[in-house]
Parts: structure tokens; C-alpha cells; sequence
């Protein structure tokens, strides 16, 4: 059986989910039609330790490229792109509360909002998946010369189990 997720130099990537590559976002396509967003391991781990999140409330429309959230760490500040167009239909309060919840478990625990896509096959187009995904994200990871840590990563592979 596939392996779902790769480790390269101690980043995790799940194969099943789609890429924002350069803005390090992830988006995850739910069952009921949602879909999750998400930083990848790679961008927390660029970010560093992340001390404050400002995420858009449910009822807010989002447009395509436009920030869902913003985050802060001691290094870095910027924002969280939606490169899904649709309206937030929930985000996550424990965030608000313990935002390195992102630095520790960024495909978990770590997810931002949820949005209603309006055009989620249009959408799509832009991202990139699967095998394509893990080398793209790999070359990002060579070209930014990241390391997210050996140790983290077996706790976050867990997620994948």
C-alpha cells in the first residue's frame, strides 16, 4: 500500500490534500463539500513559533488570493491566502487561545477555517496534489534550504496513521 504522506528533511507531506506551493497553504477537500485550510509544515516551520493568529469570522465571503487569516510569529508576519474562493463557515477557536497549535500539529489540530467553496473545480485548477505536490514542495524546500526537525516529524506522521 501508497505511503499517504512523505518526510522530506523532517517535513511532513500528505499526498492527499492540495498546495498553494509558494505561499505554503494547504487545502483539504471534506466530504460535505467544505474544504479545510491549512500552513503546511514547511511554512510553520519558516514562520517559526506562532504567537498570534487573526482568522475571518464564519458569514465572511473570501476572495480568491485574498487573506483568511494572518498570523504572527517572533520572525514573520503575513498572511494566510485563500486560494479557494468561498465564505468561512467555521474556524478554529483553539487557535485563538494556543496558536502554535499550527507549529505543532500543522494538518491536524493546526487547521485555520473551513470555507464553502463557490467554485471549487475552477479553484482546484491553480493548486497541485499528489505526486506533483511532494516534488514541488521538495524543491521549495531545497530552493528555501528548510528543515522542520526529525523529531516533530514522526509526531506529526502520526496524523497520517
Amino acid at each position: 500500500m501508497a505511503e499517504k504522506v512523505e518526510e522530506y528533511r523532517g517535513c511532513v507531506i500528505p499526498k492527499d490534500l492540495y498546495y498553494d506551493i509558494e505561499n505554503q497553504v494547504w487545502f483539504k477537500v471534506n466530504e460535505d463539500g467544505t474544504v479545510t485550510v491549512g500552513v503546511t509544515d514547511i511554512g510553520q516551520a519558516r514562520a517559526g513559533k506562532i504567537i498570534n493568529i487573526r482568522i475571518k469570522p464564519p458569514g465572511k465571503y473570501v476572495k480568491k488570493g485574498k487573506p483568511v487569516a494572518s498570523l504572527e510569529s517572533g520572525k514573520w508576519a503575513g498572511p494566510v491566502p485563500a486560494d479557494i474562493e468561498g465564505e468561512v463557515v467555521e474556524r478554529n477557536e483553539k487557535l485563538f487561545d494556543k496558536p502554535d497549535l499550527i507549529n505543532e500539529d500543522p494538518y491536524g489540530e493546526g487547521w485555520i477555517a473551513k470555507l464553502k467553496p463557490a467554485n471549487l473545480e475552477r479553484d482546484l485548477q491553480d493548486l497541485v496534489t499528489g505526486e506533483e505536490a511532494v516534488q514541488k514542495l521538495k524543491e521549495y524546500i531545497e530552493r528555501e534550504d528548510v528543515n522542520c526537525g526529525e523529531e516533530r516529524a514522526q509526531i506529526s506522521k502520526k496524523f497520517y496513521k
